[in-house]
């Protein structure tokens, strides 16, 4: 028996959309469909980090039935086909790499692709386009600070130096410092929000990625913390039981053995 192919996926989702398919499958549209497509797209991204070749395989495709699914309901509305989408991005990706498609010389290192991708981008946007736009809303916030201030940058609104968007930051600290003391709430989610905003900047200005920073922070986070609960155990004790300094000792400890 041969392997399916993606025409054989795409024939199985439409199967599922018509008439005698599935309840569910027929029952979902677009909106329904929105948590689905970012959990397989974050399951896509963990399988990465834990450089799992059979489980990327898997996530991946997960992550292009979620792409099937919506083509299927877009085009059971004569909207476009998947076979539009396709061609989109087949079209989009020619027009994009004039380097490599269409004889454009000089583009011979990724910073120079990337910077002839980006005036690509801009110029598809139009002259009174604002440099902003096309940055989704539905971006994780901490991925739309970033990219935010990579437009702006690119449109000239940049501070001089790594010190000046440190600087920043300080002020911002300063400032959701009188927010707590003042105990106001919403003040001190404002400056919250701008703290994050401004380290998100000085991650852009150093050529960090912010998002990832983040979640590698959180997964050391995880595992100094877990080993934190192993040394308390072995000590026949839980963590809620410990003084703060008993805890402090510990989380040292913990730093010590797993880096």
């Amino acid at each position: 028996m041969s392997r399916p192919t993606f025409r054989d996926l795409v024939q199985v989702m439409a199967t599922l959309r018509g008439p005698g398919g599935c309840p569910w499958d027929r029952q979902q549209t677009h909106a329904s469909l929105r948590p689905y497509l970012l959990e397989e797209a974050y399951e896509v991204l963990e399988a990465i980090e834990a450089d799992d070749p059979d489980r990327l395989r898997e996530e991946l495709g997960d992550l292009l039935l979620q792409v099937v699914f919506h083509a299927q309901i877009a085009s059971e509305r004569g909207q476009f086909t998947i076979e539009d989408v396709v061609a989109t991005i087949h079209d989009k990706l020619v027009r994009r790499h004039p380097h490599v498609f269409g004889g454009v010389q000089g583009v011979d290192t990724p910073e120079k692709v990337k910077e002839r991708w980006e005036a690509l981008k801009r110029a598809e946007r139009g002259v009174d386009a604002s440099a902003l736009e096309g940055v989704p809303s539905s971006l994780p916030a901490l991925i739309r600070a970033q990219k935010l201030y990579q437009r702006a940058s690119q449109a000239g609104f940049e501070w001089p130096d790594p010190r000046s968007a440190l600087d920043k930051v300080h002020e911002e600290l300063a400032e959701l410092d009188e927010a707590v003391a003042s105990h106001d709430t919403a003040a001190v989610q404002e400056e919250v929000g701008d703290v994050l905003m401004t380290v998100a900047k000085v991650a852009a200005f150093a050529g960090v990625d912010a998002e990832q920073a983040l979640r590698d922070a959180c997964a050391k986070f995880t595992r100094r913390f877990r080993s934190l609960e192993r040394l308390a155990a072995e000590r026949g004790q839980r963590i809620e039981q410990l003084s703060l300094p008993e805890l402090e000792h510990l989380w040292r400890e913990a730093k010590h053995a797993t880096g």
